[in-house]
């Protein structure tokens, strides 16, 4: 049998999927998911777990909160905030922004009159000179280029990372991954 773990774009499942090899004889297939299917690939049983970027329906679910990401505005080099250290909400105000979907931020006003796109797109669009995208550190890591630098954005509430997967399918693999998870040495007991 095959363990499939599902994983968000900006997650890193290596130093988990790494102590599971060493400890268990069971099969672990990764699969890079969107957020956009991260709870239906879960909830559809194509996943056995996802690490997800929440927030998610938690009904069905169980859910482990495994860290935070802290979100960051991706500016062009040439771009008068890439001056700045760090920014704030009120830096960003009159900014054109360009969100990649589900880029992991989710502004609190509709003030978006731009179509989604990857944050591939959305960072190459920033690299152009026109606007900003905002997105978890991870993210802004991953999709690093010369022409873009990044700064915190120190007023946004980070990201959320966590571990979830069924309620039904609670079972002692899944809970052998989740021990891994949470850092369980080979001989602990739950």
């Amino acid at each position: 049998m095959t363990l499939t773990v599902g994983f968000v774009t900006g997650t890193t499942p290596d130093k988990w999927a790494r102590a599971w090899r060493e400890r268990y004889r069971e099969r672990l297939e990764l699969v890079a998911v969107t957020e956009d299917e991260q709870e239906s690939a879960l909830r559809a049983g194509d996943l056995d777990l996802c690490l997800v970027r929440l927030p998610i329906d938690p009904a069905g679910m169980h859910l482990i909160p495994l860290y935070e990401e802290r979100a960051v505005a991706v500016v062009s080099r040439e771009h008068l905030l890439s001056l700045a250290d760090e920014v704030t909400t009120d830096d960003l105000a009159t900014e054109q922004l360009v969100l990649g979907e589900r880029s992991g931020w989710r502004p609190e006003v509709d003030q978006l009159d731009w179509p989604a796109m990857s944050v591939k797109d959305a960072v190459e669009v920033v690299a152009g000179g026109t606007g900003v995208a905002i997105v978890p550190m991870s993210i802004a890591r991953l999709h690093h280029r010369k022409d873009v630098v990044h700064r915190p954005v120190t007023d946004l509430a980070p990201t959320r990372v966590g571990l979830a997967w069924l309620v039904d399918d609670d079972s002692e693999r899944h809970q052998a991954f989740v021990g891994v998870v949470r850092g369980r040495s080979a001989r602990s007991s739950r």
